[in-house]
């Protein structure tokens, strides 16, 4: 993330003895709408492109990266990187901006973090926006990493499947997930293979963008990694730990949802509204993306509104 005319501040933060966290603040410092964007992932990082759902004229927005991901450093590391810790992030980079209200903004993962914190400390949170709806159930995993989706795009589990050798067809996940850790040529494949999976089922605007090479320079399966690393432990959550608390959750959440979500089920979306005392869900003609436009021109909408 690059600094512009609006950013207030830009720093490492400290929060362990082995993570520094990139943050960055920025918008209108005077302004009493307060915003704490959580990026996807896990690992993906925020970018200039999270910076179009705001107003910087109007807003106040903490970006950051989560650890290991982005700028953040060690880049790529596992060493105490779950969710409880993330949690821990969240209250001292604000403290340390001195932000004691905020409205969270996330989606896919961002929005299990954003709903997983809330939960925790809810007295910190003014208000979510959401998108796609990620709790961190194993349903939910299966959804994509099993190829529930397939009917729609058989073609792209065909290819996943061709990363894996055949007696391995009947459970691809399992290759890749025992590949994937070892630090060698062999992870850097099974990262690719499982980003490319991901990547040809998130949008769906943008169906042109061809599968990256296994020797594409610019490939980084740190993010990745560090995404198999949460699921496979379940994002360190207990069964249905998000849907089994939102009860409890009484600021408003706005939810939005692409009824063509290949990643995330629609249905946890819906799913969770039922539970939430105080939200509201808006379906889109959209898939996972939160580029996909109607996901975006949704979410703006309801920034602008909040």
């Amino acid at each position: 993330m690059n600094k512009d005319e609006y950013t207030i501040a830009e720093k490492m933060i400290s929060v362990s003895d082995t993570h520094q966290l990139y943050t960055q603040l920025w918008g209108n410092k005077s302004s009493k709408k307060v915003y704490v964007f959580l990026h996807g992932g896990p690992g993906s990082g925020v970018n200039d492109g999270n910076k179009v759902l705001f107003n910087p004229k109007k807003d106040l927005v903490l970006f950051f990266d989560q650890r290991g991901a982005g700028k953040s450093i060690p880049r790529g590391s596992l060493v105490d990187n779950n969710t409880d810790e993330l949690i821990k992030d969240i209250d001292k980079i604000t403290n340390e901006y001195e932000l004691d209200k905020f409205i969270l903004v996330g989606g896919s993962w961002g929005s299990c973090l954003a709903l997983a914190y809330a939960i925790k400390k809810p007295t910190r949170v003014a208000g979510m926006i959401v998108r796609g709806i990620f709790t961190g159930r194993q349903s939910e995993i299966d959804f994509l990493d099993n190829g529930e989706f397939k009917s729609f795009y058989p073609d792209v589990w065909d290819q996943y499947l061709n990363t894996v050798p055949a007696k391995f067809r009947d459970n691809p996940e399992k290759y890749h997930k025992d590949k994937i850790f070892n630090g060698d040529d062999e992870a850097r494949k099974s990262a690719l293979a499982y980003g490319n999976l991901e990547g040809s089922v998130m949008s769906l605007d943008d169906r042109s963008k061809p599968f990256k090479s296994i020797d594409d320079p610019n490939f980084d399966p740190n993010g990745t990694i560090i995404e198999k690393h949460y699921l496979v432990n379940k994002c360190f959550l207990k069964g249905s730990y998000i849907l089994d608390n939102a009860h409890k959750l009484n600021m408003p959440v706005q939810i939005v949802q692409g009824r063509y979500d290949m990643v995330c089920p629609p249905i946890t979306a819906y799913e969770l509204n039922q539970k939430l005392p105080n939200s509201n869900l808006y379906f889109t003609v959209a898939g996972h993306s939160g580029h996909d436009r109607a996901n975006l021109d949704v979410v703006k909408s309801l920034i602008a509104a909040s």
